[in-house]
């Protein structure tokens, strides 16, 4: 990384040095050339991160384990999920109710509530190892 601080840092030199040159009117168009030399680094730099983490990610489900964003990858599956099994829990209840009485409403709940722990249960294991519990998606 010092490498590439030199590179920057000569760039700089080079800006600041050629705006002296060339006056104050080249200013801006020297600002903008550096800044985009700057921003092509930092996009350099991001995507070699995004790279390696993606390879990361991609060892660590051919290993069998869960990938770490994986729970928030199905979140609108689970959310839509829990708000249909909501508005189908109206009628069940009703239907149990005028069937039943109580009983039925009982059964009705015990039958969505079992459906929405088995859809958890399903995209959730119940056990994770230690070492996937206490590192972060950003530790190195």
């Amino acid at each position: 990384m010092e490498a590439r601080d030199s590179e920057l840092e000569k760039e700089l030199n080079a800006t600041l040095q050629a705006r002296s040159e060339l006056g104050p009117e080249y200013e801006s168009a020297l600002i903008d050339s550096f800044l985009e030399k700057v921003d092509r680094r930092l996009d350099e730099t991001l995507d070699r991160r995004v790279r390696r983490h993606l390879a990361e990610q991609q060892i660590t489900v051919a290993r069998g384990a869960r990938a770490p964003h994986e729970p928030m990858a199905h979140f609108g599956e689970r959310f839509g999920f829990g708000i249909i099994s909501l508005v189908l829990a109206i009628p069940l209840s009703a239907i149990g109710v005028a069937n039943a009485g109580l009983e039925g409403l009982v059964v009705a709940w015990l039958g969505i509530v079992g459906v929405n722990v088995a859809q958890v249960a399903r995209s959730r294991p119940l056990f994770r190892r230690s070492e996937e519990r206490t590192k972060s998606d950003w530790e190195g």
